[in-house]
């Protein structure tokens, strides 16, 4: 009889477990517990009744796989304790067939699934799931009968629920897959169907790429949807394509409209897209996108219509239908029921409709207007003028001239001009000399002027195609055909530049500093390197080498899994390179090719850049007024500190996750709002490089294939693992949010999005601009940023900081040579980590200053040198471990903002030392007062004098008094007659005042 009951009661165990096993919203839930080191996802069961030995059947259902070699973890919920006692059977992705020792009974008990072992970095953590760990004791395998490979007839442990740590954890539902006879089931309900179609609402995005959900199943719902949506709203919904039981080739959607039946209004066609399979590019064209579907594999379509404003509430009906290349069509009837409610923003202001996907296809910013400082280009025969420089083409369509105005000091520009060419620039080839058959102007607007070239020589018809902008930019795409079969010796680009240009340099290898007398450089994919910058400070001329294949590398810790492409015209196979010599006083550059074999017909694609620097000069007054504060503190505080700026970085209270800013801004716009009632400014931490796994769209962009993201070998923080299928690179990590980031791929739609979103941060949130760590965009996307920041808030700010680039791992990239394109649209640069504020005052000057190219900085690591910062009107930052009001005391006092800035580059610097390892920078109040900035480079203390045009200064020399005021943590005070020697610190500087004697 007890034998019987026994069974009963085991029997009404099992039968209760398999009803509680069919997934639903009550079978999963949250939970609360250390999920550093117990995972986090576990099943929580019940034990009923005494027994030295339960068995659990667990139809857990999970998405990963190997889940037969993962460890599992039983706790009793009363005691905390583990069970150590534990033996497993049958485990695979559906189900787990565990056997433990219960203690306390009743009673609960959780079984955790995905324990997990976190190593390395913090910030770019190793987490690694340990395998089953055999703890059961010989004695309890032996008494209940444990050791065969089939699980004895026990008492059951009854499924009470399914737990994730939180929400953003949970499975439930889109992630808890279909069984193997669920989906078999599925089939031989279609037999003739190659790949099979599902419908789903946007609450319920498409996460898993190999697995259909159980949800799926389920619904049943293949050739209908219905949803709801509001007045005005860009409404989105998504189709699932199974490809069953064959690859399933170009996926295409059409549309048929949707009709309100009762009033014959309508939504047209034209209203629909696809992001999937259609789009517009970070450079503004339409494009159609390949979506193709592996067997086996599911492909989101994520289909987006946009609703009018102006329309009845009411049932819209019509159809979608999806085909594909090698499989018949299917057709879906979609009906929209839209409500009385005209929805703010068409939805954008709520992340989870997922209105802002549109955004992705955005032209914003795309216009060839003049961003100011620049102003419009002005053309006169071949001769084009921009601020402050002027290029002459020659009749092949390169420069012949190219001539800067700019002053020394970069604040001003001048009448005199400095030729940066010392001939025209000459792109040769095998075949002798070219002859032009034709020049024409293709574009002429205030912004942008653009020309065609027709070129000819005996071996070679070339074809030039170029455009120079309002910044000084001109991009060359120069294509060249060969006429006939053979070899050629050399292609190659040569520049000679003028007396004097060729002093400093960098890129290339080649730190900021002097320019070499020679240097003889080869492609590498090893190094991210693509052509130098030469000049002096007012003067310089970038040439960037690229062809029809460009894709732009990653940078910072990743450029080694997507690297520079190598031009197969420049590169040839590793023939070419770039030799930099001296010719005199001129300097030449010779970008070459080398030999290669020419079929008759063939295309080289011979692209170049050219940046002429200094985009514009500095604006000191703007510099010095706006004083940093990079930290999230109380308003009040930073006010009373005596900043005016205010970054917020990632991970704080209003701007928690990486590059997406969008989930705080009601907190957000109140500490803004805040600050403006103070009138400080408020800069926010967002960039593109990599994005949070808090993005709303997350799972949307992922199904865009490799086109948001970059390909890579997964890992990293357990969320990406356990939610993300492979094929992605794991970065930023911040442990107490678990906030995780992957990373980006170079250019793509998401630049667009990044521009629309930092459009509605401006106009609904209020910042003031951006703080950007490190850029993984182009130039056209940091020309629209400043666009789309100008046109709602005219004083917006955007600030760079970058680590330094100039190691193995990043390629040997400057930072300066690698964001020279960007700079023209800066307010300031923050040169930064791992950088070594010891170097040369050369390498202080064109790596990390930003002034040849008309921008100012700050210094990060370790606060910099403040000593010699002061050379280039630099300081460490406050709010990151430094203490700045002592020197912005000096520099009220002293009135800076109304001062000239001369720097010790420049020539008619009327202070000057009598060494050359300590310099000498000046800020000048002509007739009034000068405050001079002394640092020296000396390997001890140096004792020097100061030669000094005291007529430039507009001061008496027997009339005024050298006095270093107190400052704390920089100088005692001092005082010094006219001709004294001074003795500058080792390593330090000097802030010497010049004024006339009080009487």
């Amino acid at each position: 009889m007890k034998r019987i009951v026994f069974i009963l009661c085991c029997l009404l165990g099992f039968a209760s477990l398999q009803a509680q096993s069919v997934p639903s919203e009550k079978l999963y839930g949250l939970g609360s517990w250390d999920a550093d080191s117990l995972g986090n996802h576990r099943v929580v069961v019940a034990v009923d009744k005494a027994a030295d030995a339960v068995v659990a059947n667990v139809e857990w259902r999970r998405r990963d796989i190997k889940s037969e070699d993962k460890n599992l973890i039983v706790v009793d919920a009363a005691t905390g304790k583990r069970i150590t006692n534990v033996c497993r059977y049958t485990i695979n992705r559906e189900k787990g067939e565990i056997v433990f020792q219960p203690q306390t009974v009743p009673g609960n008990y959780y079984i955790y699934y995905l324990k997990n072992l976190t190593s390395g970095s913090r910030y770019y953590p190793t987490v690694k799931y340990p395998p089953f760990e055999n703890t059961a004791s010989t004695e309890w395998i032996k008494k209940n009968k444990l050791s065969g490979k089939k699980a004895p007839q026990l008492p059951a442990a009854r499924v009470v629920q399914f737990q994730a740590i939180n929400q953003m954890n949970s499975f439930y539902p889109m992630e808890v897959i279909a069984t193997n006879a669920e989906t078999t089931k599925l089939l031989n309900a279609n037999p003739n169907d190659p790949y099979i179609l599902f419908t789903e609402d946007r609450k319920y995005p498409i996460r898993m790429t190999s697995d259909i959900p159980y949800k799926w199943i389920a619904d049943n719902r293949h050739d209908y949807f219905t949803g709801n949506a509001d007045k005005g709203e860009y409404y989105v919904f998504q189709l699932g394509v199974w490809a069953a039981r064959q690859d399933i080739k170009t996926l295409h959607v059409d549309y048929s409209g949707l009709t309100n039946k009762l009033t014959g209004e309508k939504i047209p066609v034209s209203a629909f897209t696809c992001f999937n399979t259609e789009g517009t590019d970070v450079t503004g064209t339409v494009f159609k996108k390949d979506c193709s579907v592996a067997k086996g594999k599911i492909q989101a379509l994520w289909i987006g219509a946009m609703l009018p404003e102006h329309i009845s509430s009411g049932d819209y009906t019509g159809t979608v239908t999806v085909s594909a290349a090698n499989a018949a069509s299917k057709t879906v009837t979609v009906t929209v029921h839209i409500s009385e409610n005209l929805i703010a923003n068409h939805g954008d202001n709520e992340p989870w409709r997922h209105s802002r996907l549109r955004w992705l296809n955005s032209q914003i910013g795309f216009d060839d207007e003049v961003i100011a400082p620049y102003t419009p280009l002005v053309l006169k025969d071949k001769t084009i003028n921009c601020l402050g420089r002027e290029v002459k083409l020659s009749e092949f369509g390169f420069p012949a001239s190219i001539t800067s105005y700019f002053k020394e000091t970069i604040t001003e520009i001048g009448k005199d001009g400095r030729p940066i060419l010392a001939s025209p620039m000459n792109f040769v080839a095998d075949g002798g000399a070219w002859d032009n058959l034709n020049f024409e102007y293709t574009k002429q607007k205030q912004g942008a002027i653009a020309w065609k070239a027709l070129n000819q020589n005996s071996r070679f018809l070339m074809d030039v195609e170029g455009e120079m902008e309002s910044d000084g930019n001109i991009a060359y795409k120069v294509t060249l055909v060969a006429r006939e079969d053979g070899s050629v010796n050399d292609i190659a680009l040569r520049t000679q530049l003028a007396s004097g240009i060729g002093h400093y340099m960098m890129g290339l290898g080649q730190r900021g500093g002097y320019c070499p007398e020679s240097l003889n450089w080869k492609w590498d994919v090893e190094k991210n390197q693509d052509g130098p910058w030469i000049g002096d400070v007012n003067a310089g001329l970038q040439i960037r080498l690229f062809d029809n294949k460009y894709e732009r590398p990653l940078n910072t810790n990743f450029y080694h899994q997507k690297p520079l492409i190598m031009p197969a015209s420049w590169c040839n196979s590793g023939n070419g390179g770039i030799d930099i010599s001296k010719d005199g006083n001129n300097t030449l550059v010779n970008a070459f090719s080398g030999k290669r074999e020419v079929k008759k017909g063939e295309k080289l694609y011979y692209y170049f850049n050219l940046a002429i620097t200094p985009f514009r000069t500095i604006d000191t007054e703007k510099h010095w007024h706006n004083r940093y504060y990079h930290s999230y503190d109380f308003i009040d505080k930073i006010h009373q500190y005596g900043a005016n700026v205010v970054n917020i970085h990632h991970a704080t209270g209003i701007n928690p996750f990486i590059n997406y800013p969008f989930l705080r801004p009601k907190e957000m716009k109140a500490y803004i709002d805040g600050a403006h009632a103070l009138d400080m400014k408020v800069k926010i931490y967002n960039t593109v490089r990599e994005l949070s796994n808090s993005c709303v769209e997350m799972f949307a962009l992922r199904s865009l294939g490799n086109e948001i993201f970059s390909e890579g070998p997964g890992g990293g923080f357990s969320w990406l693992q356990e939610h993300l299928d492979q094929n992605y690179i794991g970065a930023w990590f911040v442990p107490q949010l678990k906030d995780a980031a992957i990373v980006n791929s170079g250019v793509s739609r998401w630049h667009n999005y990044y521009l629309e979103g930092l459009d509605w941060l401006v106009k609904n949130v209020g910042i003031d601009g951006l703080y950007i760590d490190d850029l993984a965009f182009d130039r056209m996307t940091m020309k629209r940023v400043r666009k789309v920041l100008n046109r709602t808030n005219p004083g917006a700010l955007i600030d760079l900081h970058s680590a330094n680039q100039f190691n193995p791992r990043d390629g040997y990239a400057n930072s300066a040579n690698l964001y020279l394109e960007h700079m023209a649209y800066l307010d300031r640069i923050w040169f930064g980590e791992y950088f070594d504020y010891n170097m040369s005052p050369e390498f202080f000057l064109i790596d990390v200053s930003g002034i040849p190219y008309g921008t100012m900085g700050e210094m990060l690591q370790d606060g910099g040198n403040k000593w010699r910062g002061m050379l280039y009107g630099m300081t460490g930052r406050a709010g990151y471990g430094v203490e700045n009001r002592p020197i912005w005391n000096v520099w009220d006092t002293f009135g800076i903002q109304n001062s000239e800035m001369i720097g010790y580059w420049v020539s008619y610097n009327p202070v000057k030392t009598d060494s050359q390892e300590t310099l000498a920078t000046i800020y000048r109040q002509k007739g009034d007062k000068t405050l001079i900035a002394l640092a020296t480079w000396a390997k001890s203390d140096s004792k020097v004098k100061l030669s000094i045009d005291w007529k430039e200064l507009g001061l008496d020399p027997k009339n005024v008094m050298l006095h270093a005021p107190a400052v704390d943590g920089f100088q005692e005070a001092a005082t010094w007659n006219v001709g004294d020697e001074i003795t500058v610190p080792q390593g330090k500087g000097l802030l010497i005042l010049v004024e006339k004697k009080l009487h």
